[in-house]
């Protein structure tokens, strides 16, 4: 039986984490803060740990450096992409937003305790490709900077790249990723979208369907 640490100080996330685990046949022990778990850890070794950031005593990132050999999956509110990265390179395996989909959390913990390669999520077409894990964006290896506007609606038109996406569809749909979108500056964001790919790769990628919407433009 595979067992993981779950570190977090909120009770019913915790609870919840548990619960699955525990269908799962795994083994769980539970720790509500950085020095707790660091007394856990002093007595057992864990096959893979659960990390949320915003804890009592040792914050996450200080407890982060101070776990050893073990596969950490950091479980936390903060989606801000630059920490997200400084964590990753500082020794986390993987890193989960929440609210988080407890069947993607349960894929990823399978994967890293069989010693397989983190997941990544990675959106292609032609010669663009757009990582939904750390929202870099690229053009035949160049890498395009985005803004999170811009990056919303790349992704959304990745994801149904032969279809005319509305703009009333597109105002909706990336709301889950930027709140500062409206319909007056849906225009200009998708225009300065088109201009930066357009000078990463030299050719327009994104085509506008008039009256209706906008999708990818055929290969």
């Amino acid at each position: 039986m595979k067992n993981i640490l779950i570190i977090d100080d909120d009770m019913h996330i915790g609870n919840m984490l548990e619960e699955a685990l525990r269908k799962e046949n795994y083994g769980v022990r539970r720790a509500y803060s950085g020095t707790e778990a660091l007394l856990v850890l002093s007595g057992e070794k864990p096959d893979l740990v659960l990390l949320d950031l915003m804890l009592p005593g040792l914050s996450g990132e200080e407890l982060l450096p101070k776990i050893k050999g073990i596969p950490i999956i950091v479980v936390s509110a903060r989606a801000d992409i630059s920490h997200k990265v400084e964590l990753l390179l500082g020794g986390a395996v993987d890193y989960v937003t929440k609210p988080f989909s407890m069947k993607e959390l349960l894929a990823r913990i399978a994967v890293h305790l069989r010693g397989a390669a983190p997941v990544v999520s990675e959106l292609v077409y032609d010669d663009i490709t757009l990582n939904t894990d750390t929202h870099v964006a690229a053009v035949g290896g160049t890498e395009v900077k985005l803004t999170r506007t811009e990056y919303a609606i790349l992704k959304l038109l990745l994801q149904n790249p032969s279809q005319v996406i509305a703009k009333s569809v597109i105002l909706e749909r990336i709301s889950e990723d930027t709140p500062d979108c409206t319909d007056s500056s849906l225009k200009m964001h998708i225009s300065n979208l088109r201009r930066k790919l357009r000078e990463a790769g030299g050719k327009d990628y994104i085509e506008a369907v008039w009256g209706i919407g906008f999708k990818m433009r055929a290969n």
